[in-house]
């Protein structure tokens, strides 16, 4: 029998199964993807992820094909500075901040995994289905993602849900909870272009008021002529509660019209989206928290656990430290159904305040305070309407509520 089924490969599966190979606890991973491949746009470690990834030995292979964000500036939609802080290792933290693609650092722990536990650990094309569970141990029923065939199933003492926001396993428990879509819509992208105020700057423009705008770099130099590929992400408030197709392709044409006149003189961002590689559409979504994740042997991680919206950088951060903390737990004196009861005890509020917080009060707060302050007019001498040190106290509080202050990870 196998110690832990972890149904999902994705960072919180990974990160699981590396956390709990390195206390020797035996795992198996079940990822439905037939293969794992480079996917996605890009993503942002801040200092508590890095601290999560560095205890697994792999900031030195990161830091190789990130940037490292020095600072994080914000802006209204007439392009005007508002803050900055210094970030990561130039804040003071024990840990830097890194720009990275999606798909690469999932690439780093899958390798990780191979090489640690070896290939027979790690399997792929294997959807989960549900789990059965008795006094001794549970069954998870798998599928073959390729052909659709019933695959052997998979006898472990207690089965992880690192399944994603759509979990399998999540719905067998909650089968008539639905995603909360409030009708903001979303479209990614990535740009090869020069380097934007220096080439390591987390930018924030704007508010949902009309359209808000994240921009960050996350490869250097990507074709050795300077340029970097600058990872970008819209999001507008509309009308409507239809939710369209998960990551379908992108129209410029029903992007461009919200941003059509953001030209600065530090960035032309209708340009930015003209030469995107590529653009993706999707709507933001979370689900409400919940009262509980585990279900006698079976407990819930990451994505499955507290799906939030993507801002703040935080979905990864928290999947990171549920992994640490779950394992941590597993390899205790604990029965495996107290260790799942103990592990939820300590993860399920803090990571429903983030919910919570991303929905309402998330870092762009700044932004949305300077235009309710200026009347969403551009500004002659913003001093005069709110000082540098209570924009400063705004985001101390969301770093604070997310769990990466500076004085928790020196």
């Amino acid at each position: 029998m196998t110690r832990v089924a972890i149904a999902g490969g994705g960072i919180a599966g990974l990160a699981l199964a590396l956390n709990l190979h390195k206390r020797g606890i035996d795992c198996r991973v079940f990822e439905a993807a037939p293969e794992v491949r480079e996917l996605g746009v890009g993503i942002t470690l801040l200092p508590h992820a890095m601290r999560e990834l560095t205890a697994l030995g792999l900031q030195d292979q990161l830091r190789s094909i990130a940037i490292e964000n020095t600072e994080s500036a914000f802006f209204n939609r007439f392009g005007q500075r508002i803050y900055g802080e210094a970030r990561g290792v130039h804040a003071g933290y024990a840990y830097p901040e890194l720009g990275i693609h999606r798909g690469k650092l999932h690439t780093v722990l899958y390798r990780a995994a191979l090489e640690q536990l070896g290939a027979d650990r790690i399997l792929t094309g294997r959807r989960a289905l549900r789990v059965e569970q008795d006094e001794v141990g549970a069954t998870l029923h798998l599928q073959e993602s390729i052909t659709g065939a019933a695959a052997e199933p998979v006898r472990a003492e207690v089965v992880i849900a690192c399944d994603g926001v759509n979990s399998t396993i999540r719905k067998q428990f909650y089968p008539d909870e639905t995603v909360a879509f409030t009708g903001i819509n979303t479209w990614r992208g990535v740009t090869r272009r020069k380097p934007i105020l220096g080439g390591r700057t987390y930018m924030r423009i704007g508010s949902l008021t009309h359209a808000k705008l994240v921009v960050y770099p996350i490869i250097d130099d990507i074709d050795g002529t300077g340029d970097q590929l600058i990872n970008w992400t819209a999001e507008v408030q509309t009308t409507g509660d239809v939710i369209n197709d998960w990551n379908k392709p992108g129209d410029l044409k029903d992007l461009l019209p919200y941003y059509a006149d953001w030209k600065f003189d530090w960035l032309d961002v209708p340009a930015l989206f003209r030469a995107s590689e590529t653009i993706f559409e999707y709507p933001m979504v979370d689900k409400d928290p919940v009262a509980r994740w585990t279900f006698g042997r079976t407990t819930f991680v990451g994505d499955a656990a507290h799906p939030m919206y993507p801002r703040g950088s935080n979905g990864s951060a928290q999947a990171l430290i549920d992994a640490r903390t779950l394992a941590d737990l597993l390899a205790t004196d604990l029965a495996p159904k107290a260790a799942l009861k103990a592990y939820e005890a300590t993860r399920l509020e803090p990571t429903a305040k983030v919910v919570r917080t991303n929905r309402s009060n998330p870092p762009d707060v700044i932004n949305i305070r300077v235009e309710e302050l200026t009347g969403d007019r551009p500004f002659e001498n913003l001093d005069s309407v709110i000082s540098q040190d209570e924009l400063r106290a705004l985001s101390d509080h969301y770093k604070r509520v997310a769990g990466f202050a500076l004085q928790d990870l020196r």
